[in-house]
């Protein structure tokens, strides 16, 4: 059995960071931090790349990939800090007129929130009677509903996909920082306090990659809840080590590690958190 990506899908990942690079870099995230909105121009060039249509069938006008595919692709959307309701419009791919071609946004609710409420051209069931609260996020405006909506499996590790990014990205920025930041007259990743919290970061970055990436390939309810515990916890706790490396620089506004930790506290909330999770993993151990 091969555990590597193949190169088709090497090429994915890398032909999505590319895109995201050139689309979504670090001054139009500040701007996005100061004008609050969803780009409607951005939304369009990540429909015409395929990202909502991935796994639609090539007979529907879409890509035709698999799970898999579209957790590759989610991983580099949580690394880049994408902003949208972008697994709401992608599970909506061939339901919803637009959706797939980037020219719809959906949202819909999910556990108790709802993402993007505002900015979206169609609302899916769930989100009847949602009241606008304060985000902890300031890229992500989010709506609460009075009642849960049920549950989708897919968009719980789309999430953990997006989380699994979040947890790579902090990781990188951490070292990076750690090497090029100098204290006493020699680089912080010297000192041993540092080097245990970049190697905490790696180890939760890896294992939650492991545990995504089998989710994917299996499908299974099971899978799924343990990927979704393991990348919230890389994600929320890696970022909070990698503000611990930057120190008082990470809260600035020049920054993205602060806002890193800010969108993992925000998707760790999705699908009913991960308590449901937990009573998802706990009940396929009973039976």
């Amino acid at each position: 059995m091969r555990f590597q990506l193949s190169e088709d899908q090497r090429a994915l990942k890398r032909a999505t960071r590319d895109l995201l690079d050139r689309r979504f870099d670090a001054d139009t995230r500040r701007a996005a931090v100061a004008r609050p909105g969803l780009d409607r121009a951005l939304w369009k060039a990540l429909g015409d790349a395929g990202l909502f249509a991935l796994c639609l069938p090539e007979r529907d006008g879409g890509v035709g990939l698999g799970l898999p595919e579209a957790v590759l692709v989610f991983e580099e959307a949580g690394r880049a800090l994408l902003t949208g309701p972008l697994i709401a419009t992608h599970r909506a791919a061939g339901k919803v007129p637009g959706a797939a071609s980037g020219e719809t946004v959906v949202a819909a609710a999910d556990g108790r929130t709802v993402e993007w409420l505002a900015a979206a051209d169609v609302v899916r069931p769930g989100a009847a009677g949602a009241v606008a609260v304060r985000s902890l996020d300031p890229l992500t405006p989010l709506h609460r509903v009075a009642h849960p909506a049920p549950v989708d499996p897919v968009a719980v590790l789309l999430t953990a996909a997006e989380q699994l990014g979040t947890a790579v990205r902090v990781c990188d920025l951490a070292v990076q920082h750690a090497r090029t930041r100098e204290q006493f007259g020699r680089p912080i990743g010297a000192f041993q306090a540092v080097q245990h919290l970049c190697a905490g970061l790696l180890v939760r970055a890896e294992t939650a990659r492991a545990a995504v990436y089998a989710a994917a390939v299996t499908g299974a309810g099971a899978d799924i809840a343990a990927a979704r515990l393991l990348a919230d916890e890389a994600a929320v706790d890696g970022a909070r080590d990698c503000l611990q490396v930057h120190g008082g620089m990470g809260f600035t506004w020049e920054s993205e590690v602060h806002l890193h930790l800010k969108r993992a506290w925000v998707r760790a909330a999705r699908g009913g958190g991960g308590a449901a999770a937990e009573e998802a993993l706990a009940a396929d151990l009973v039976a």
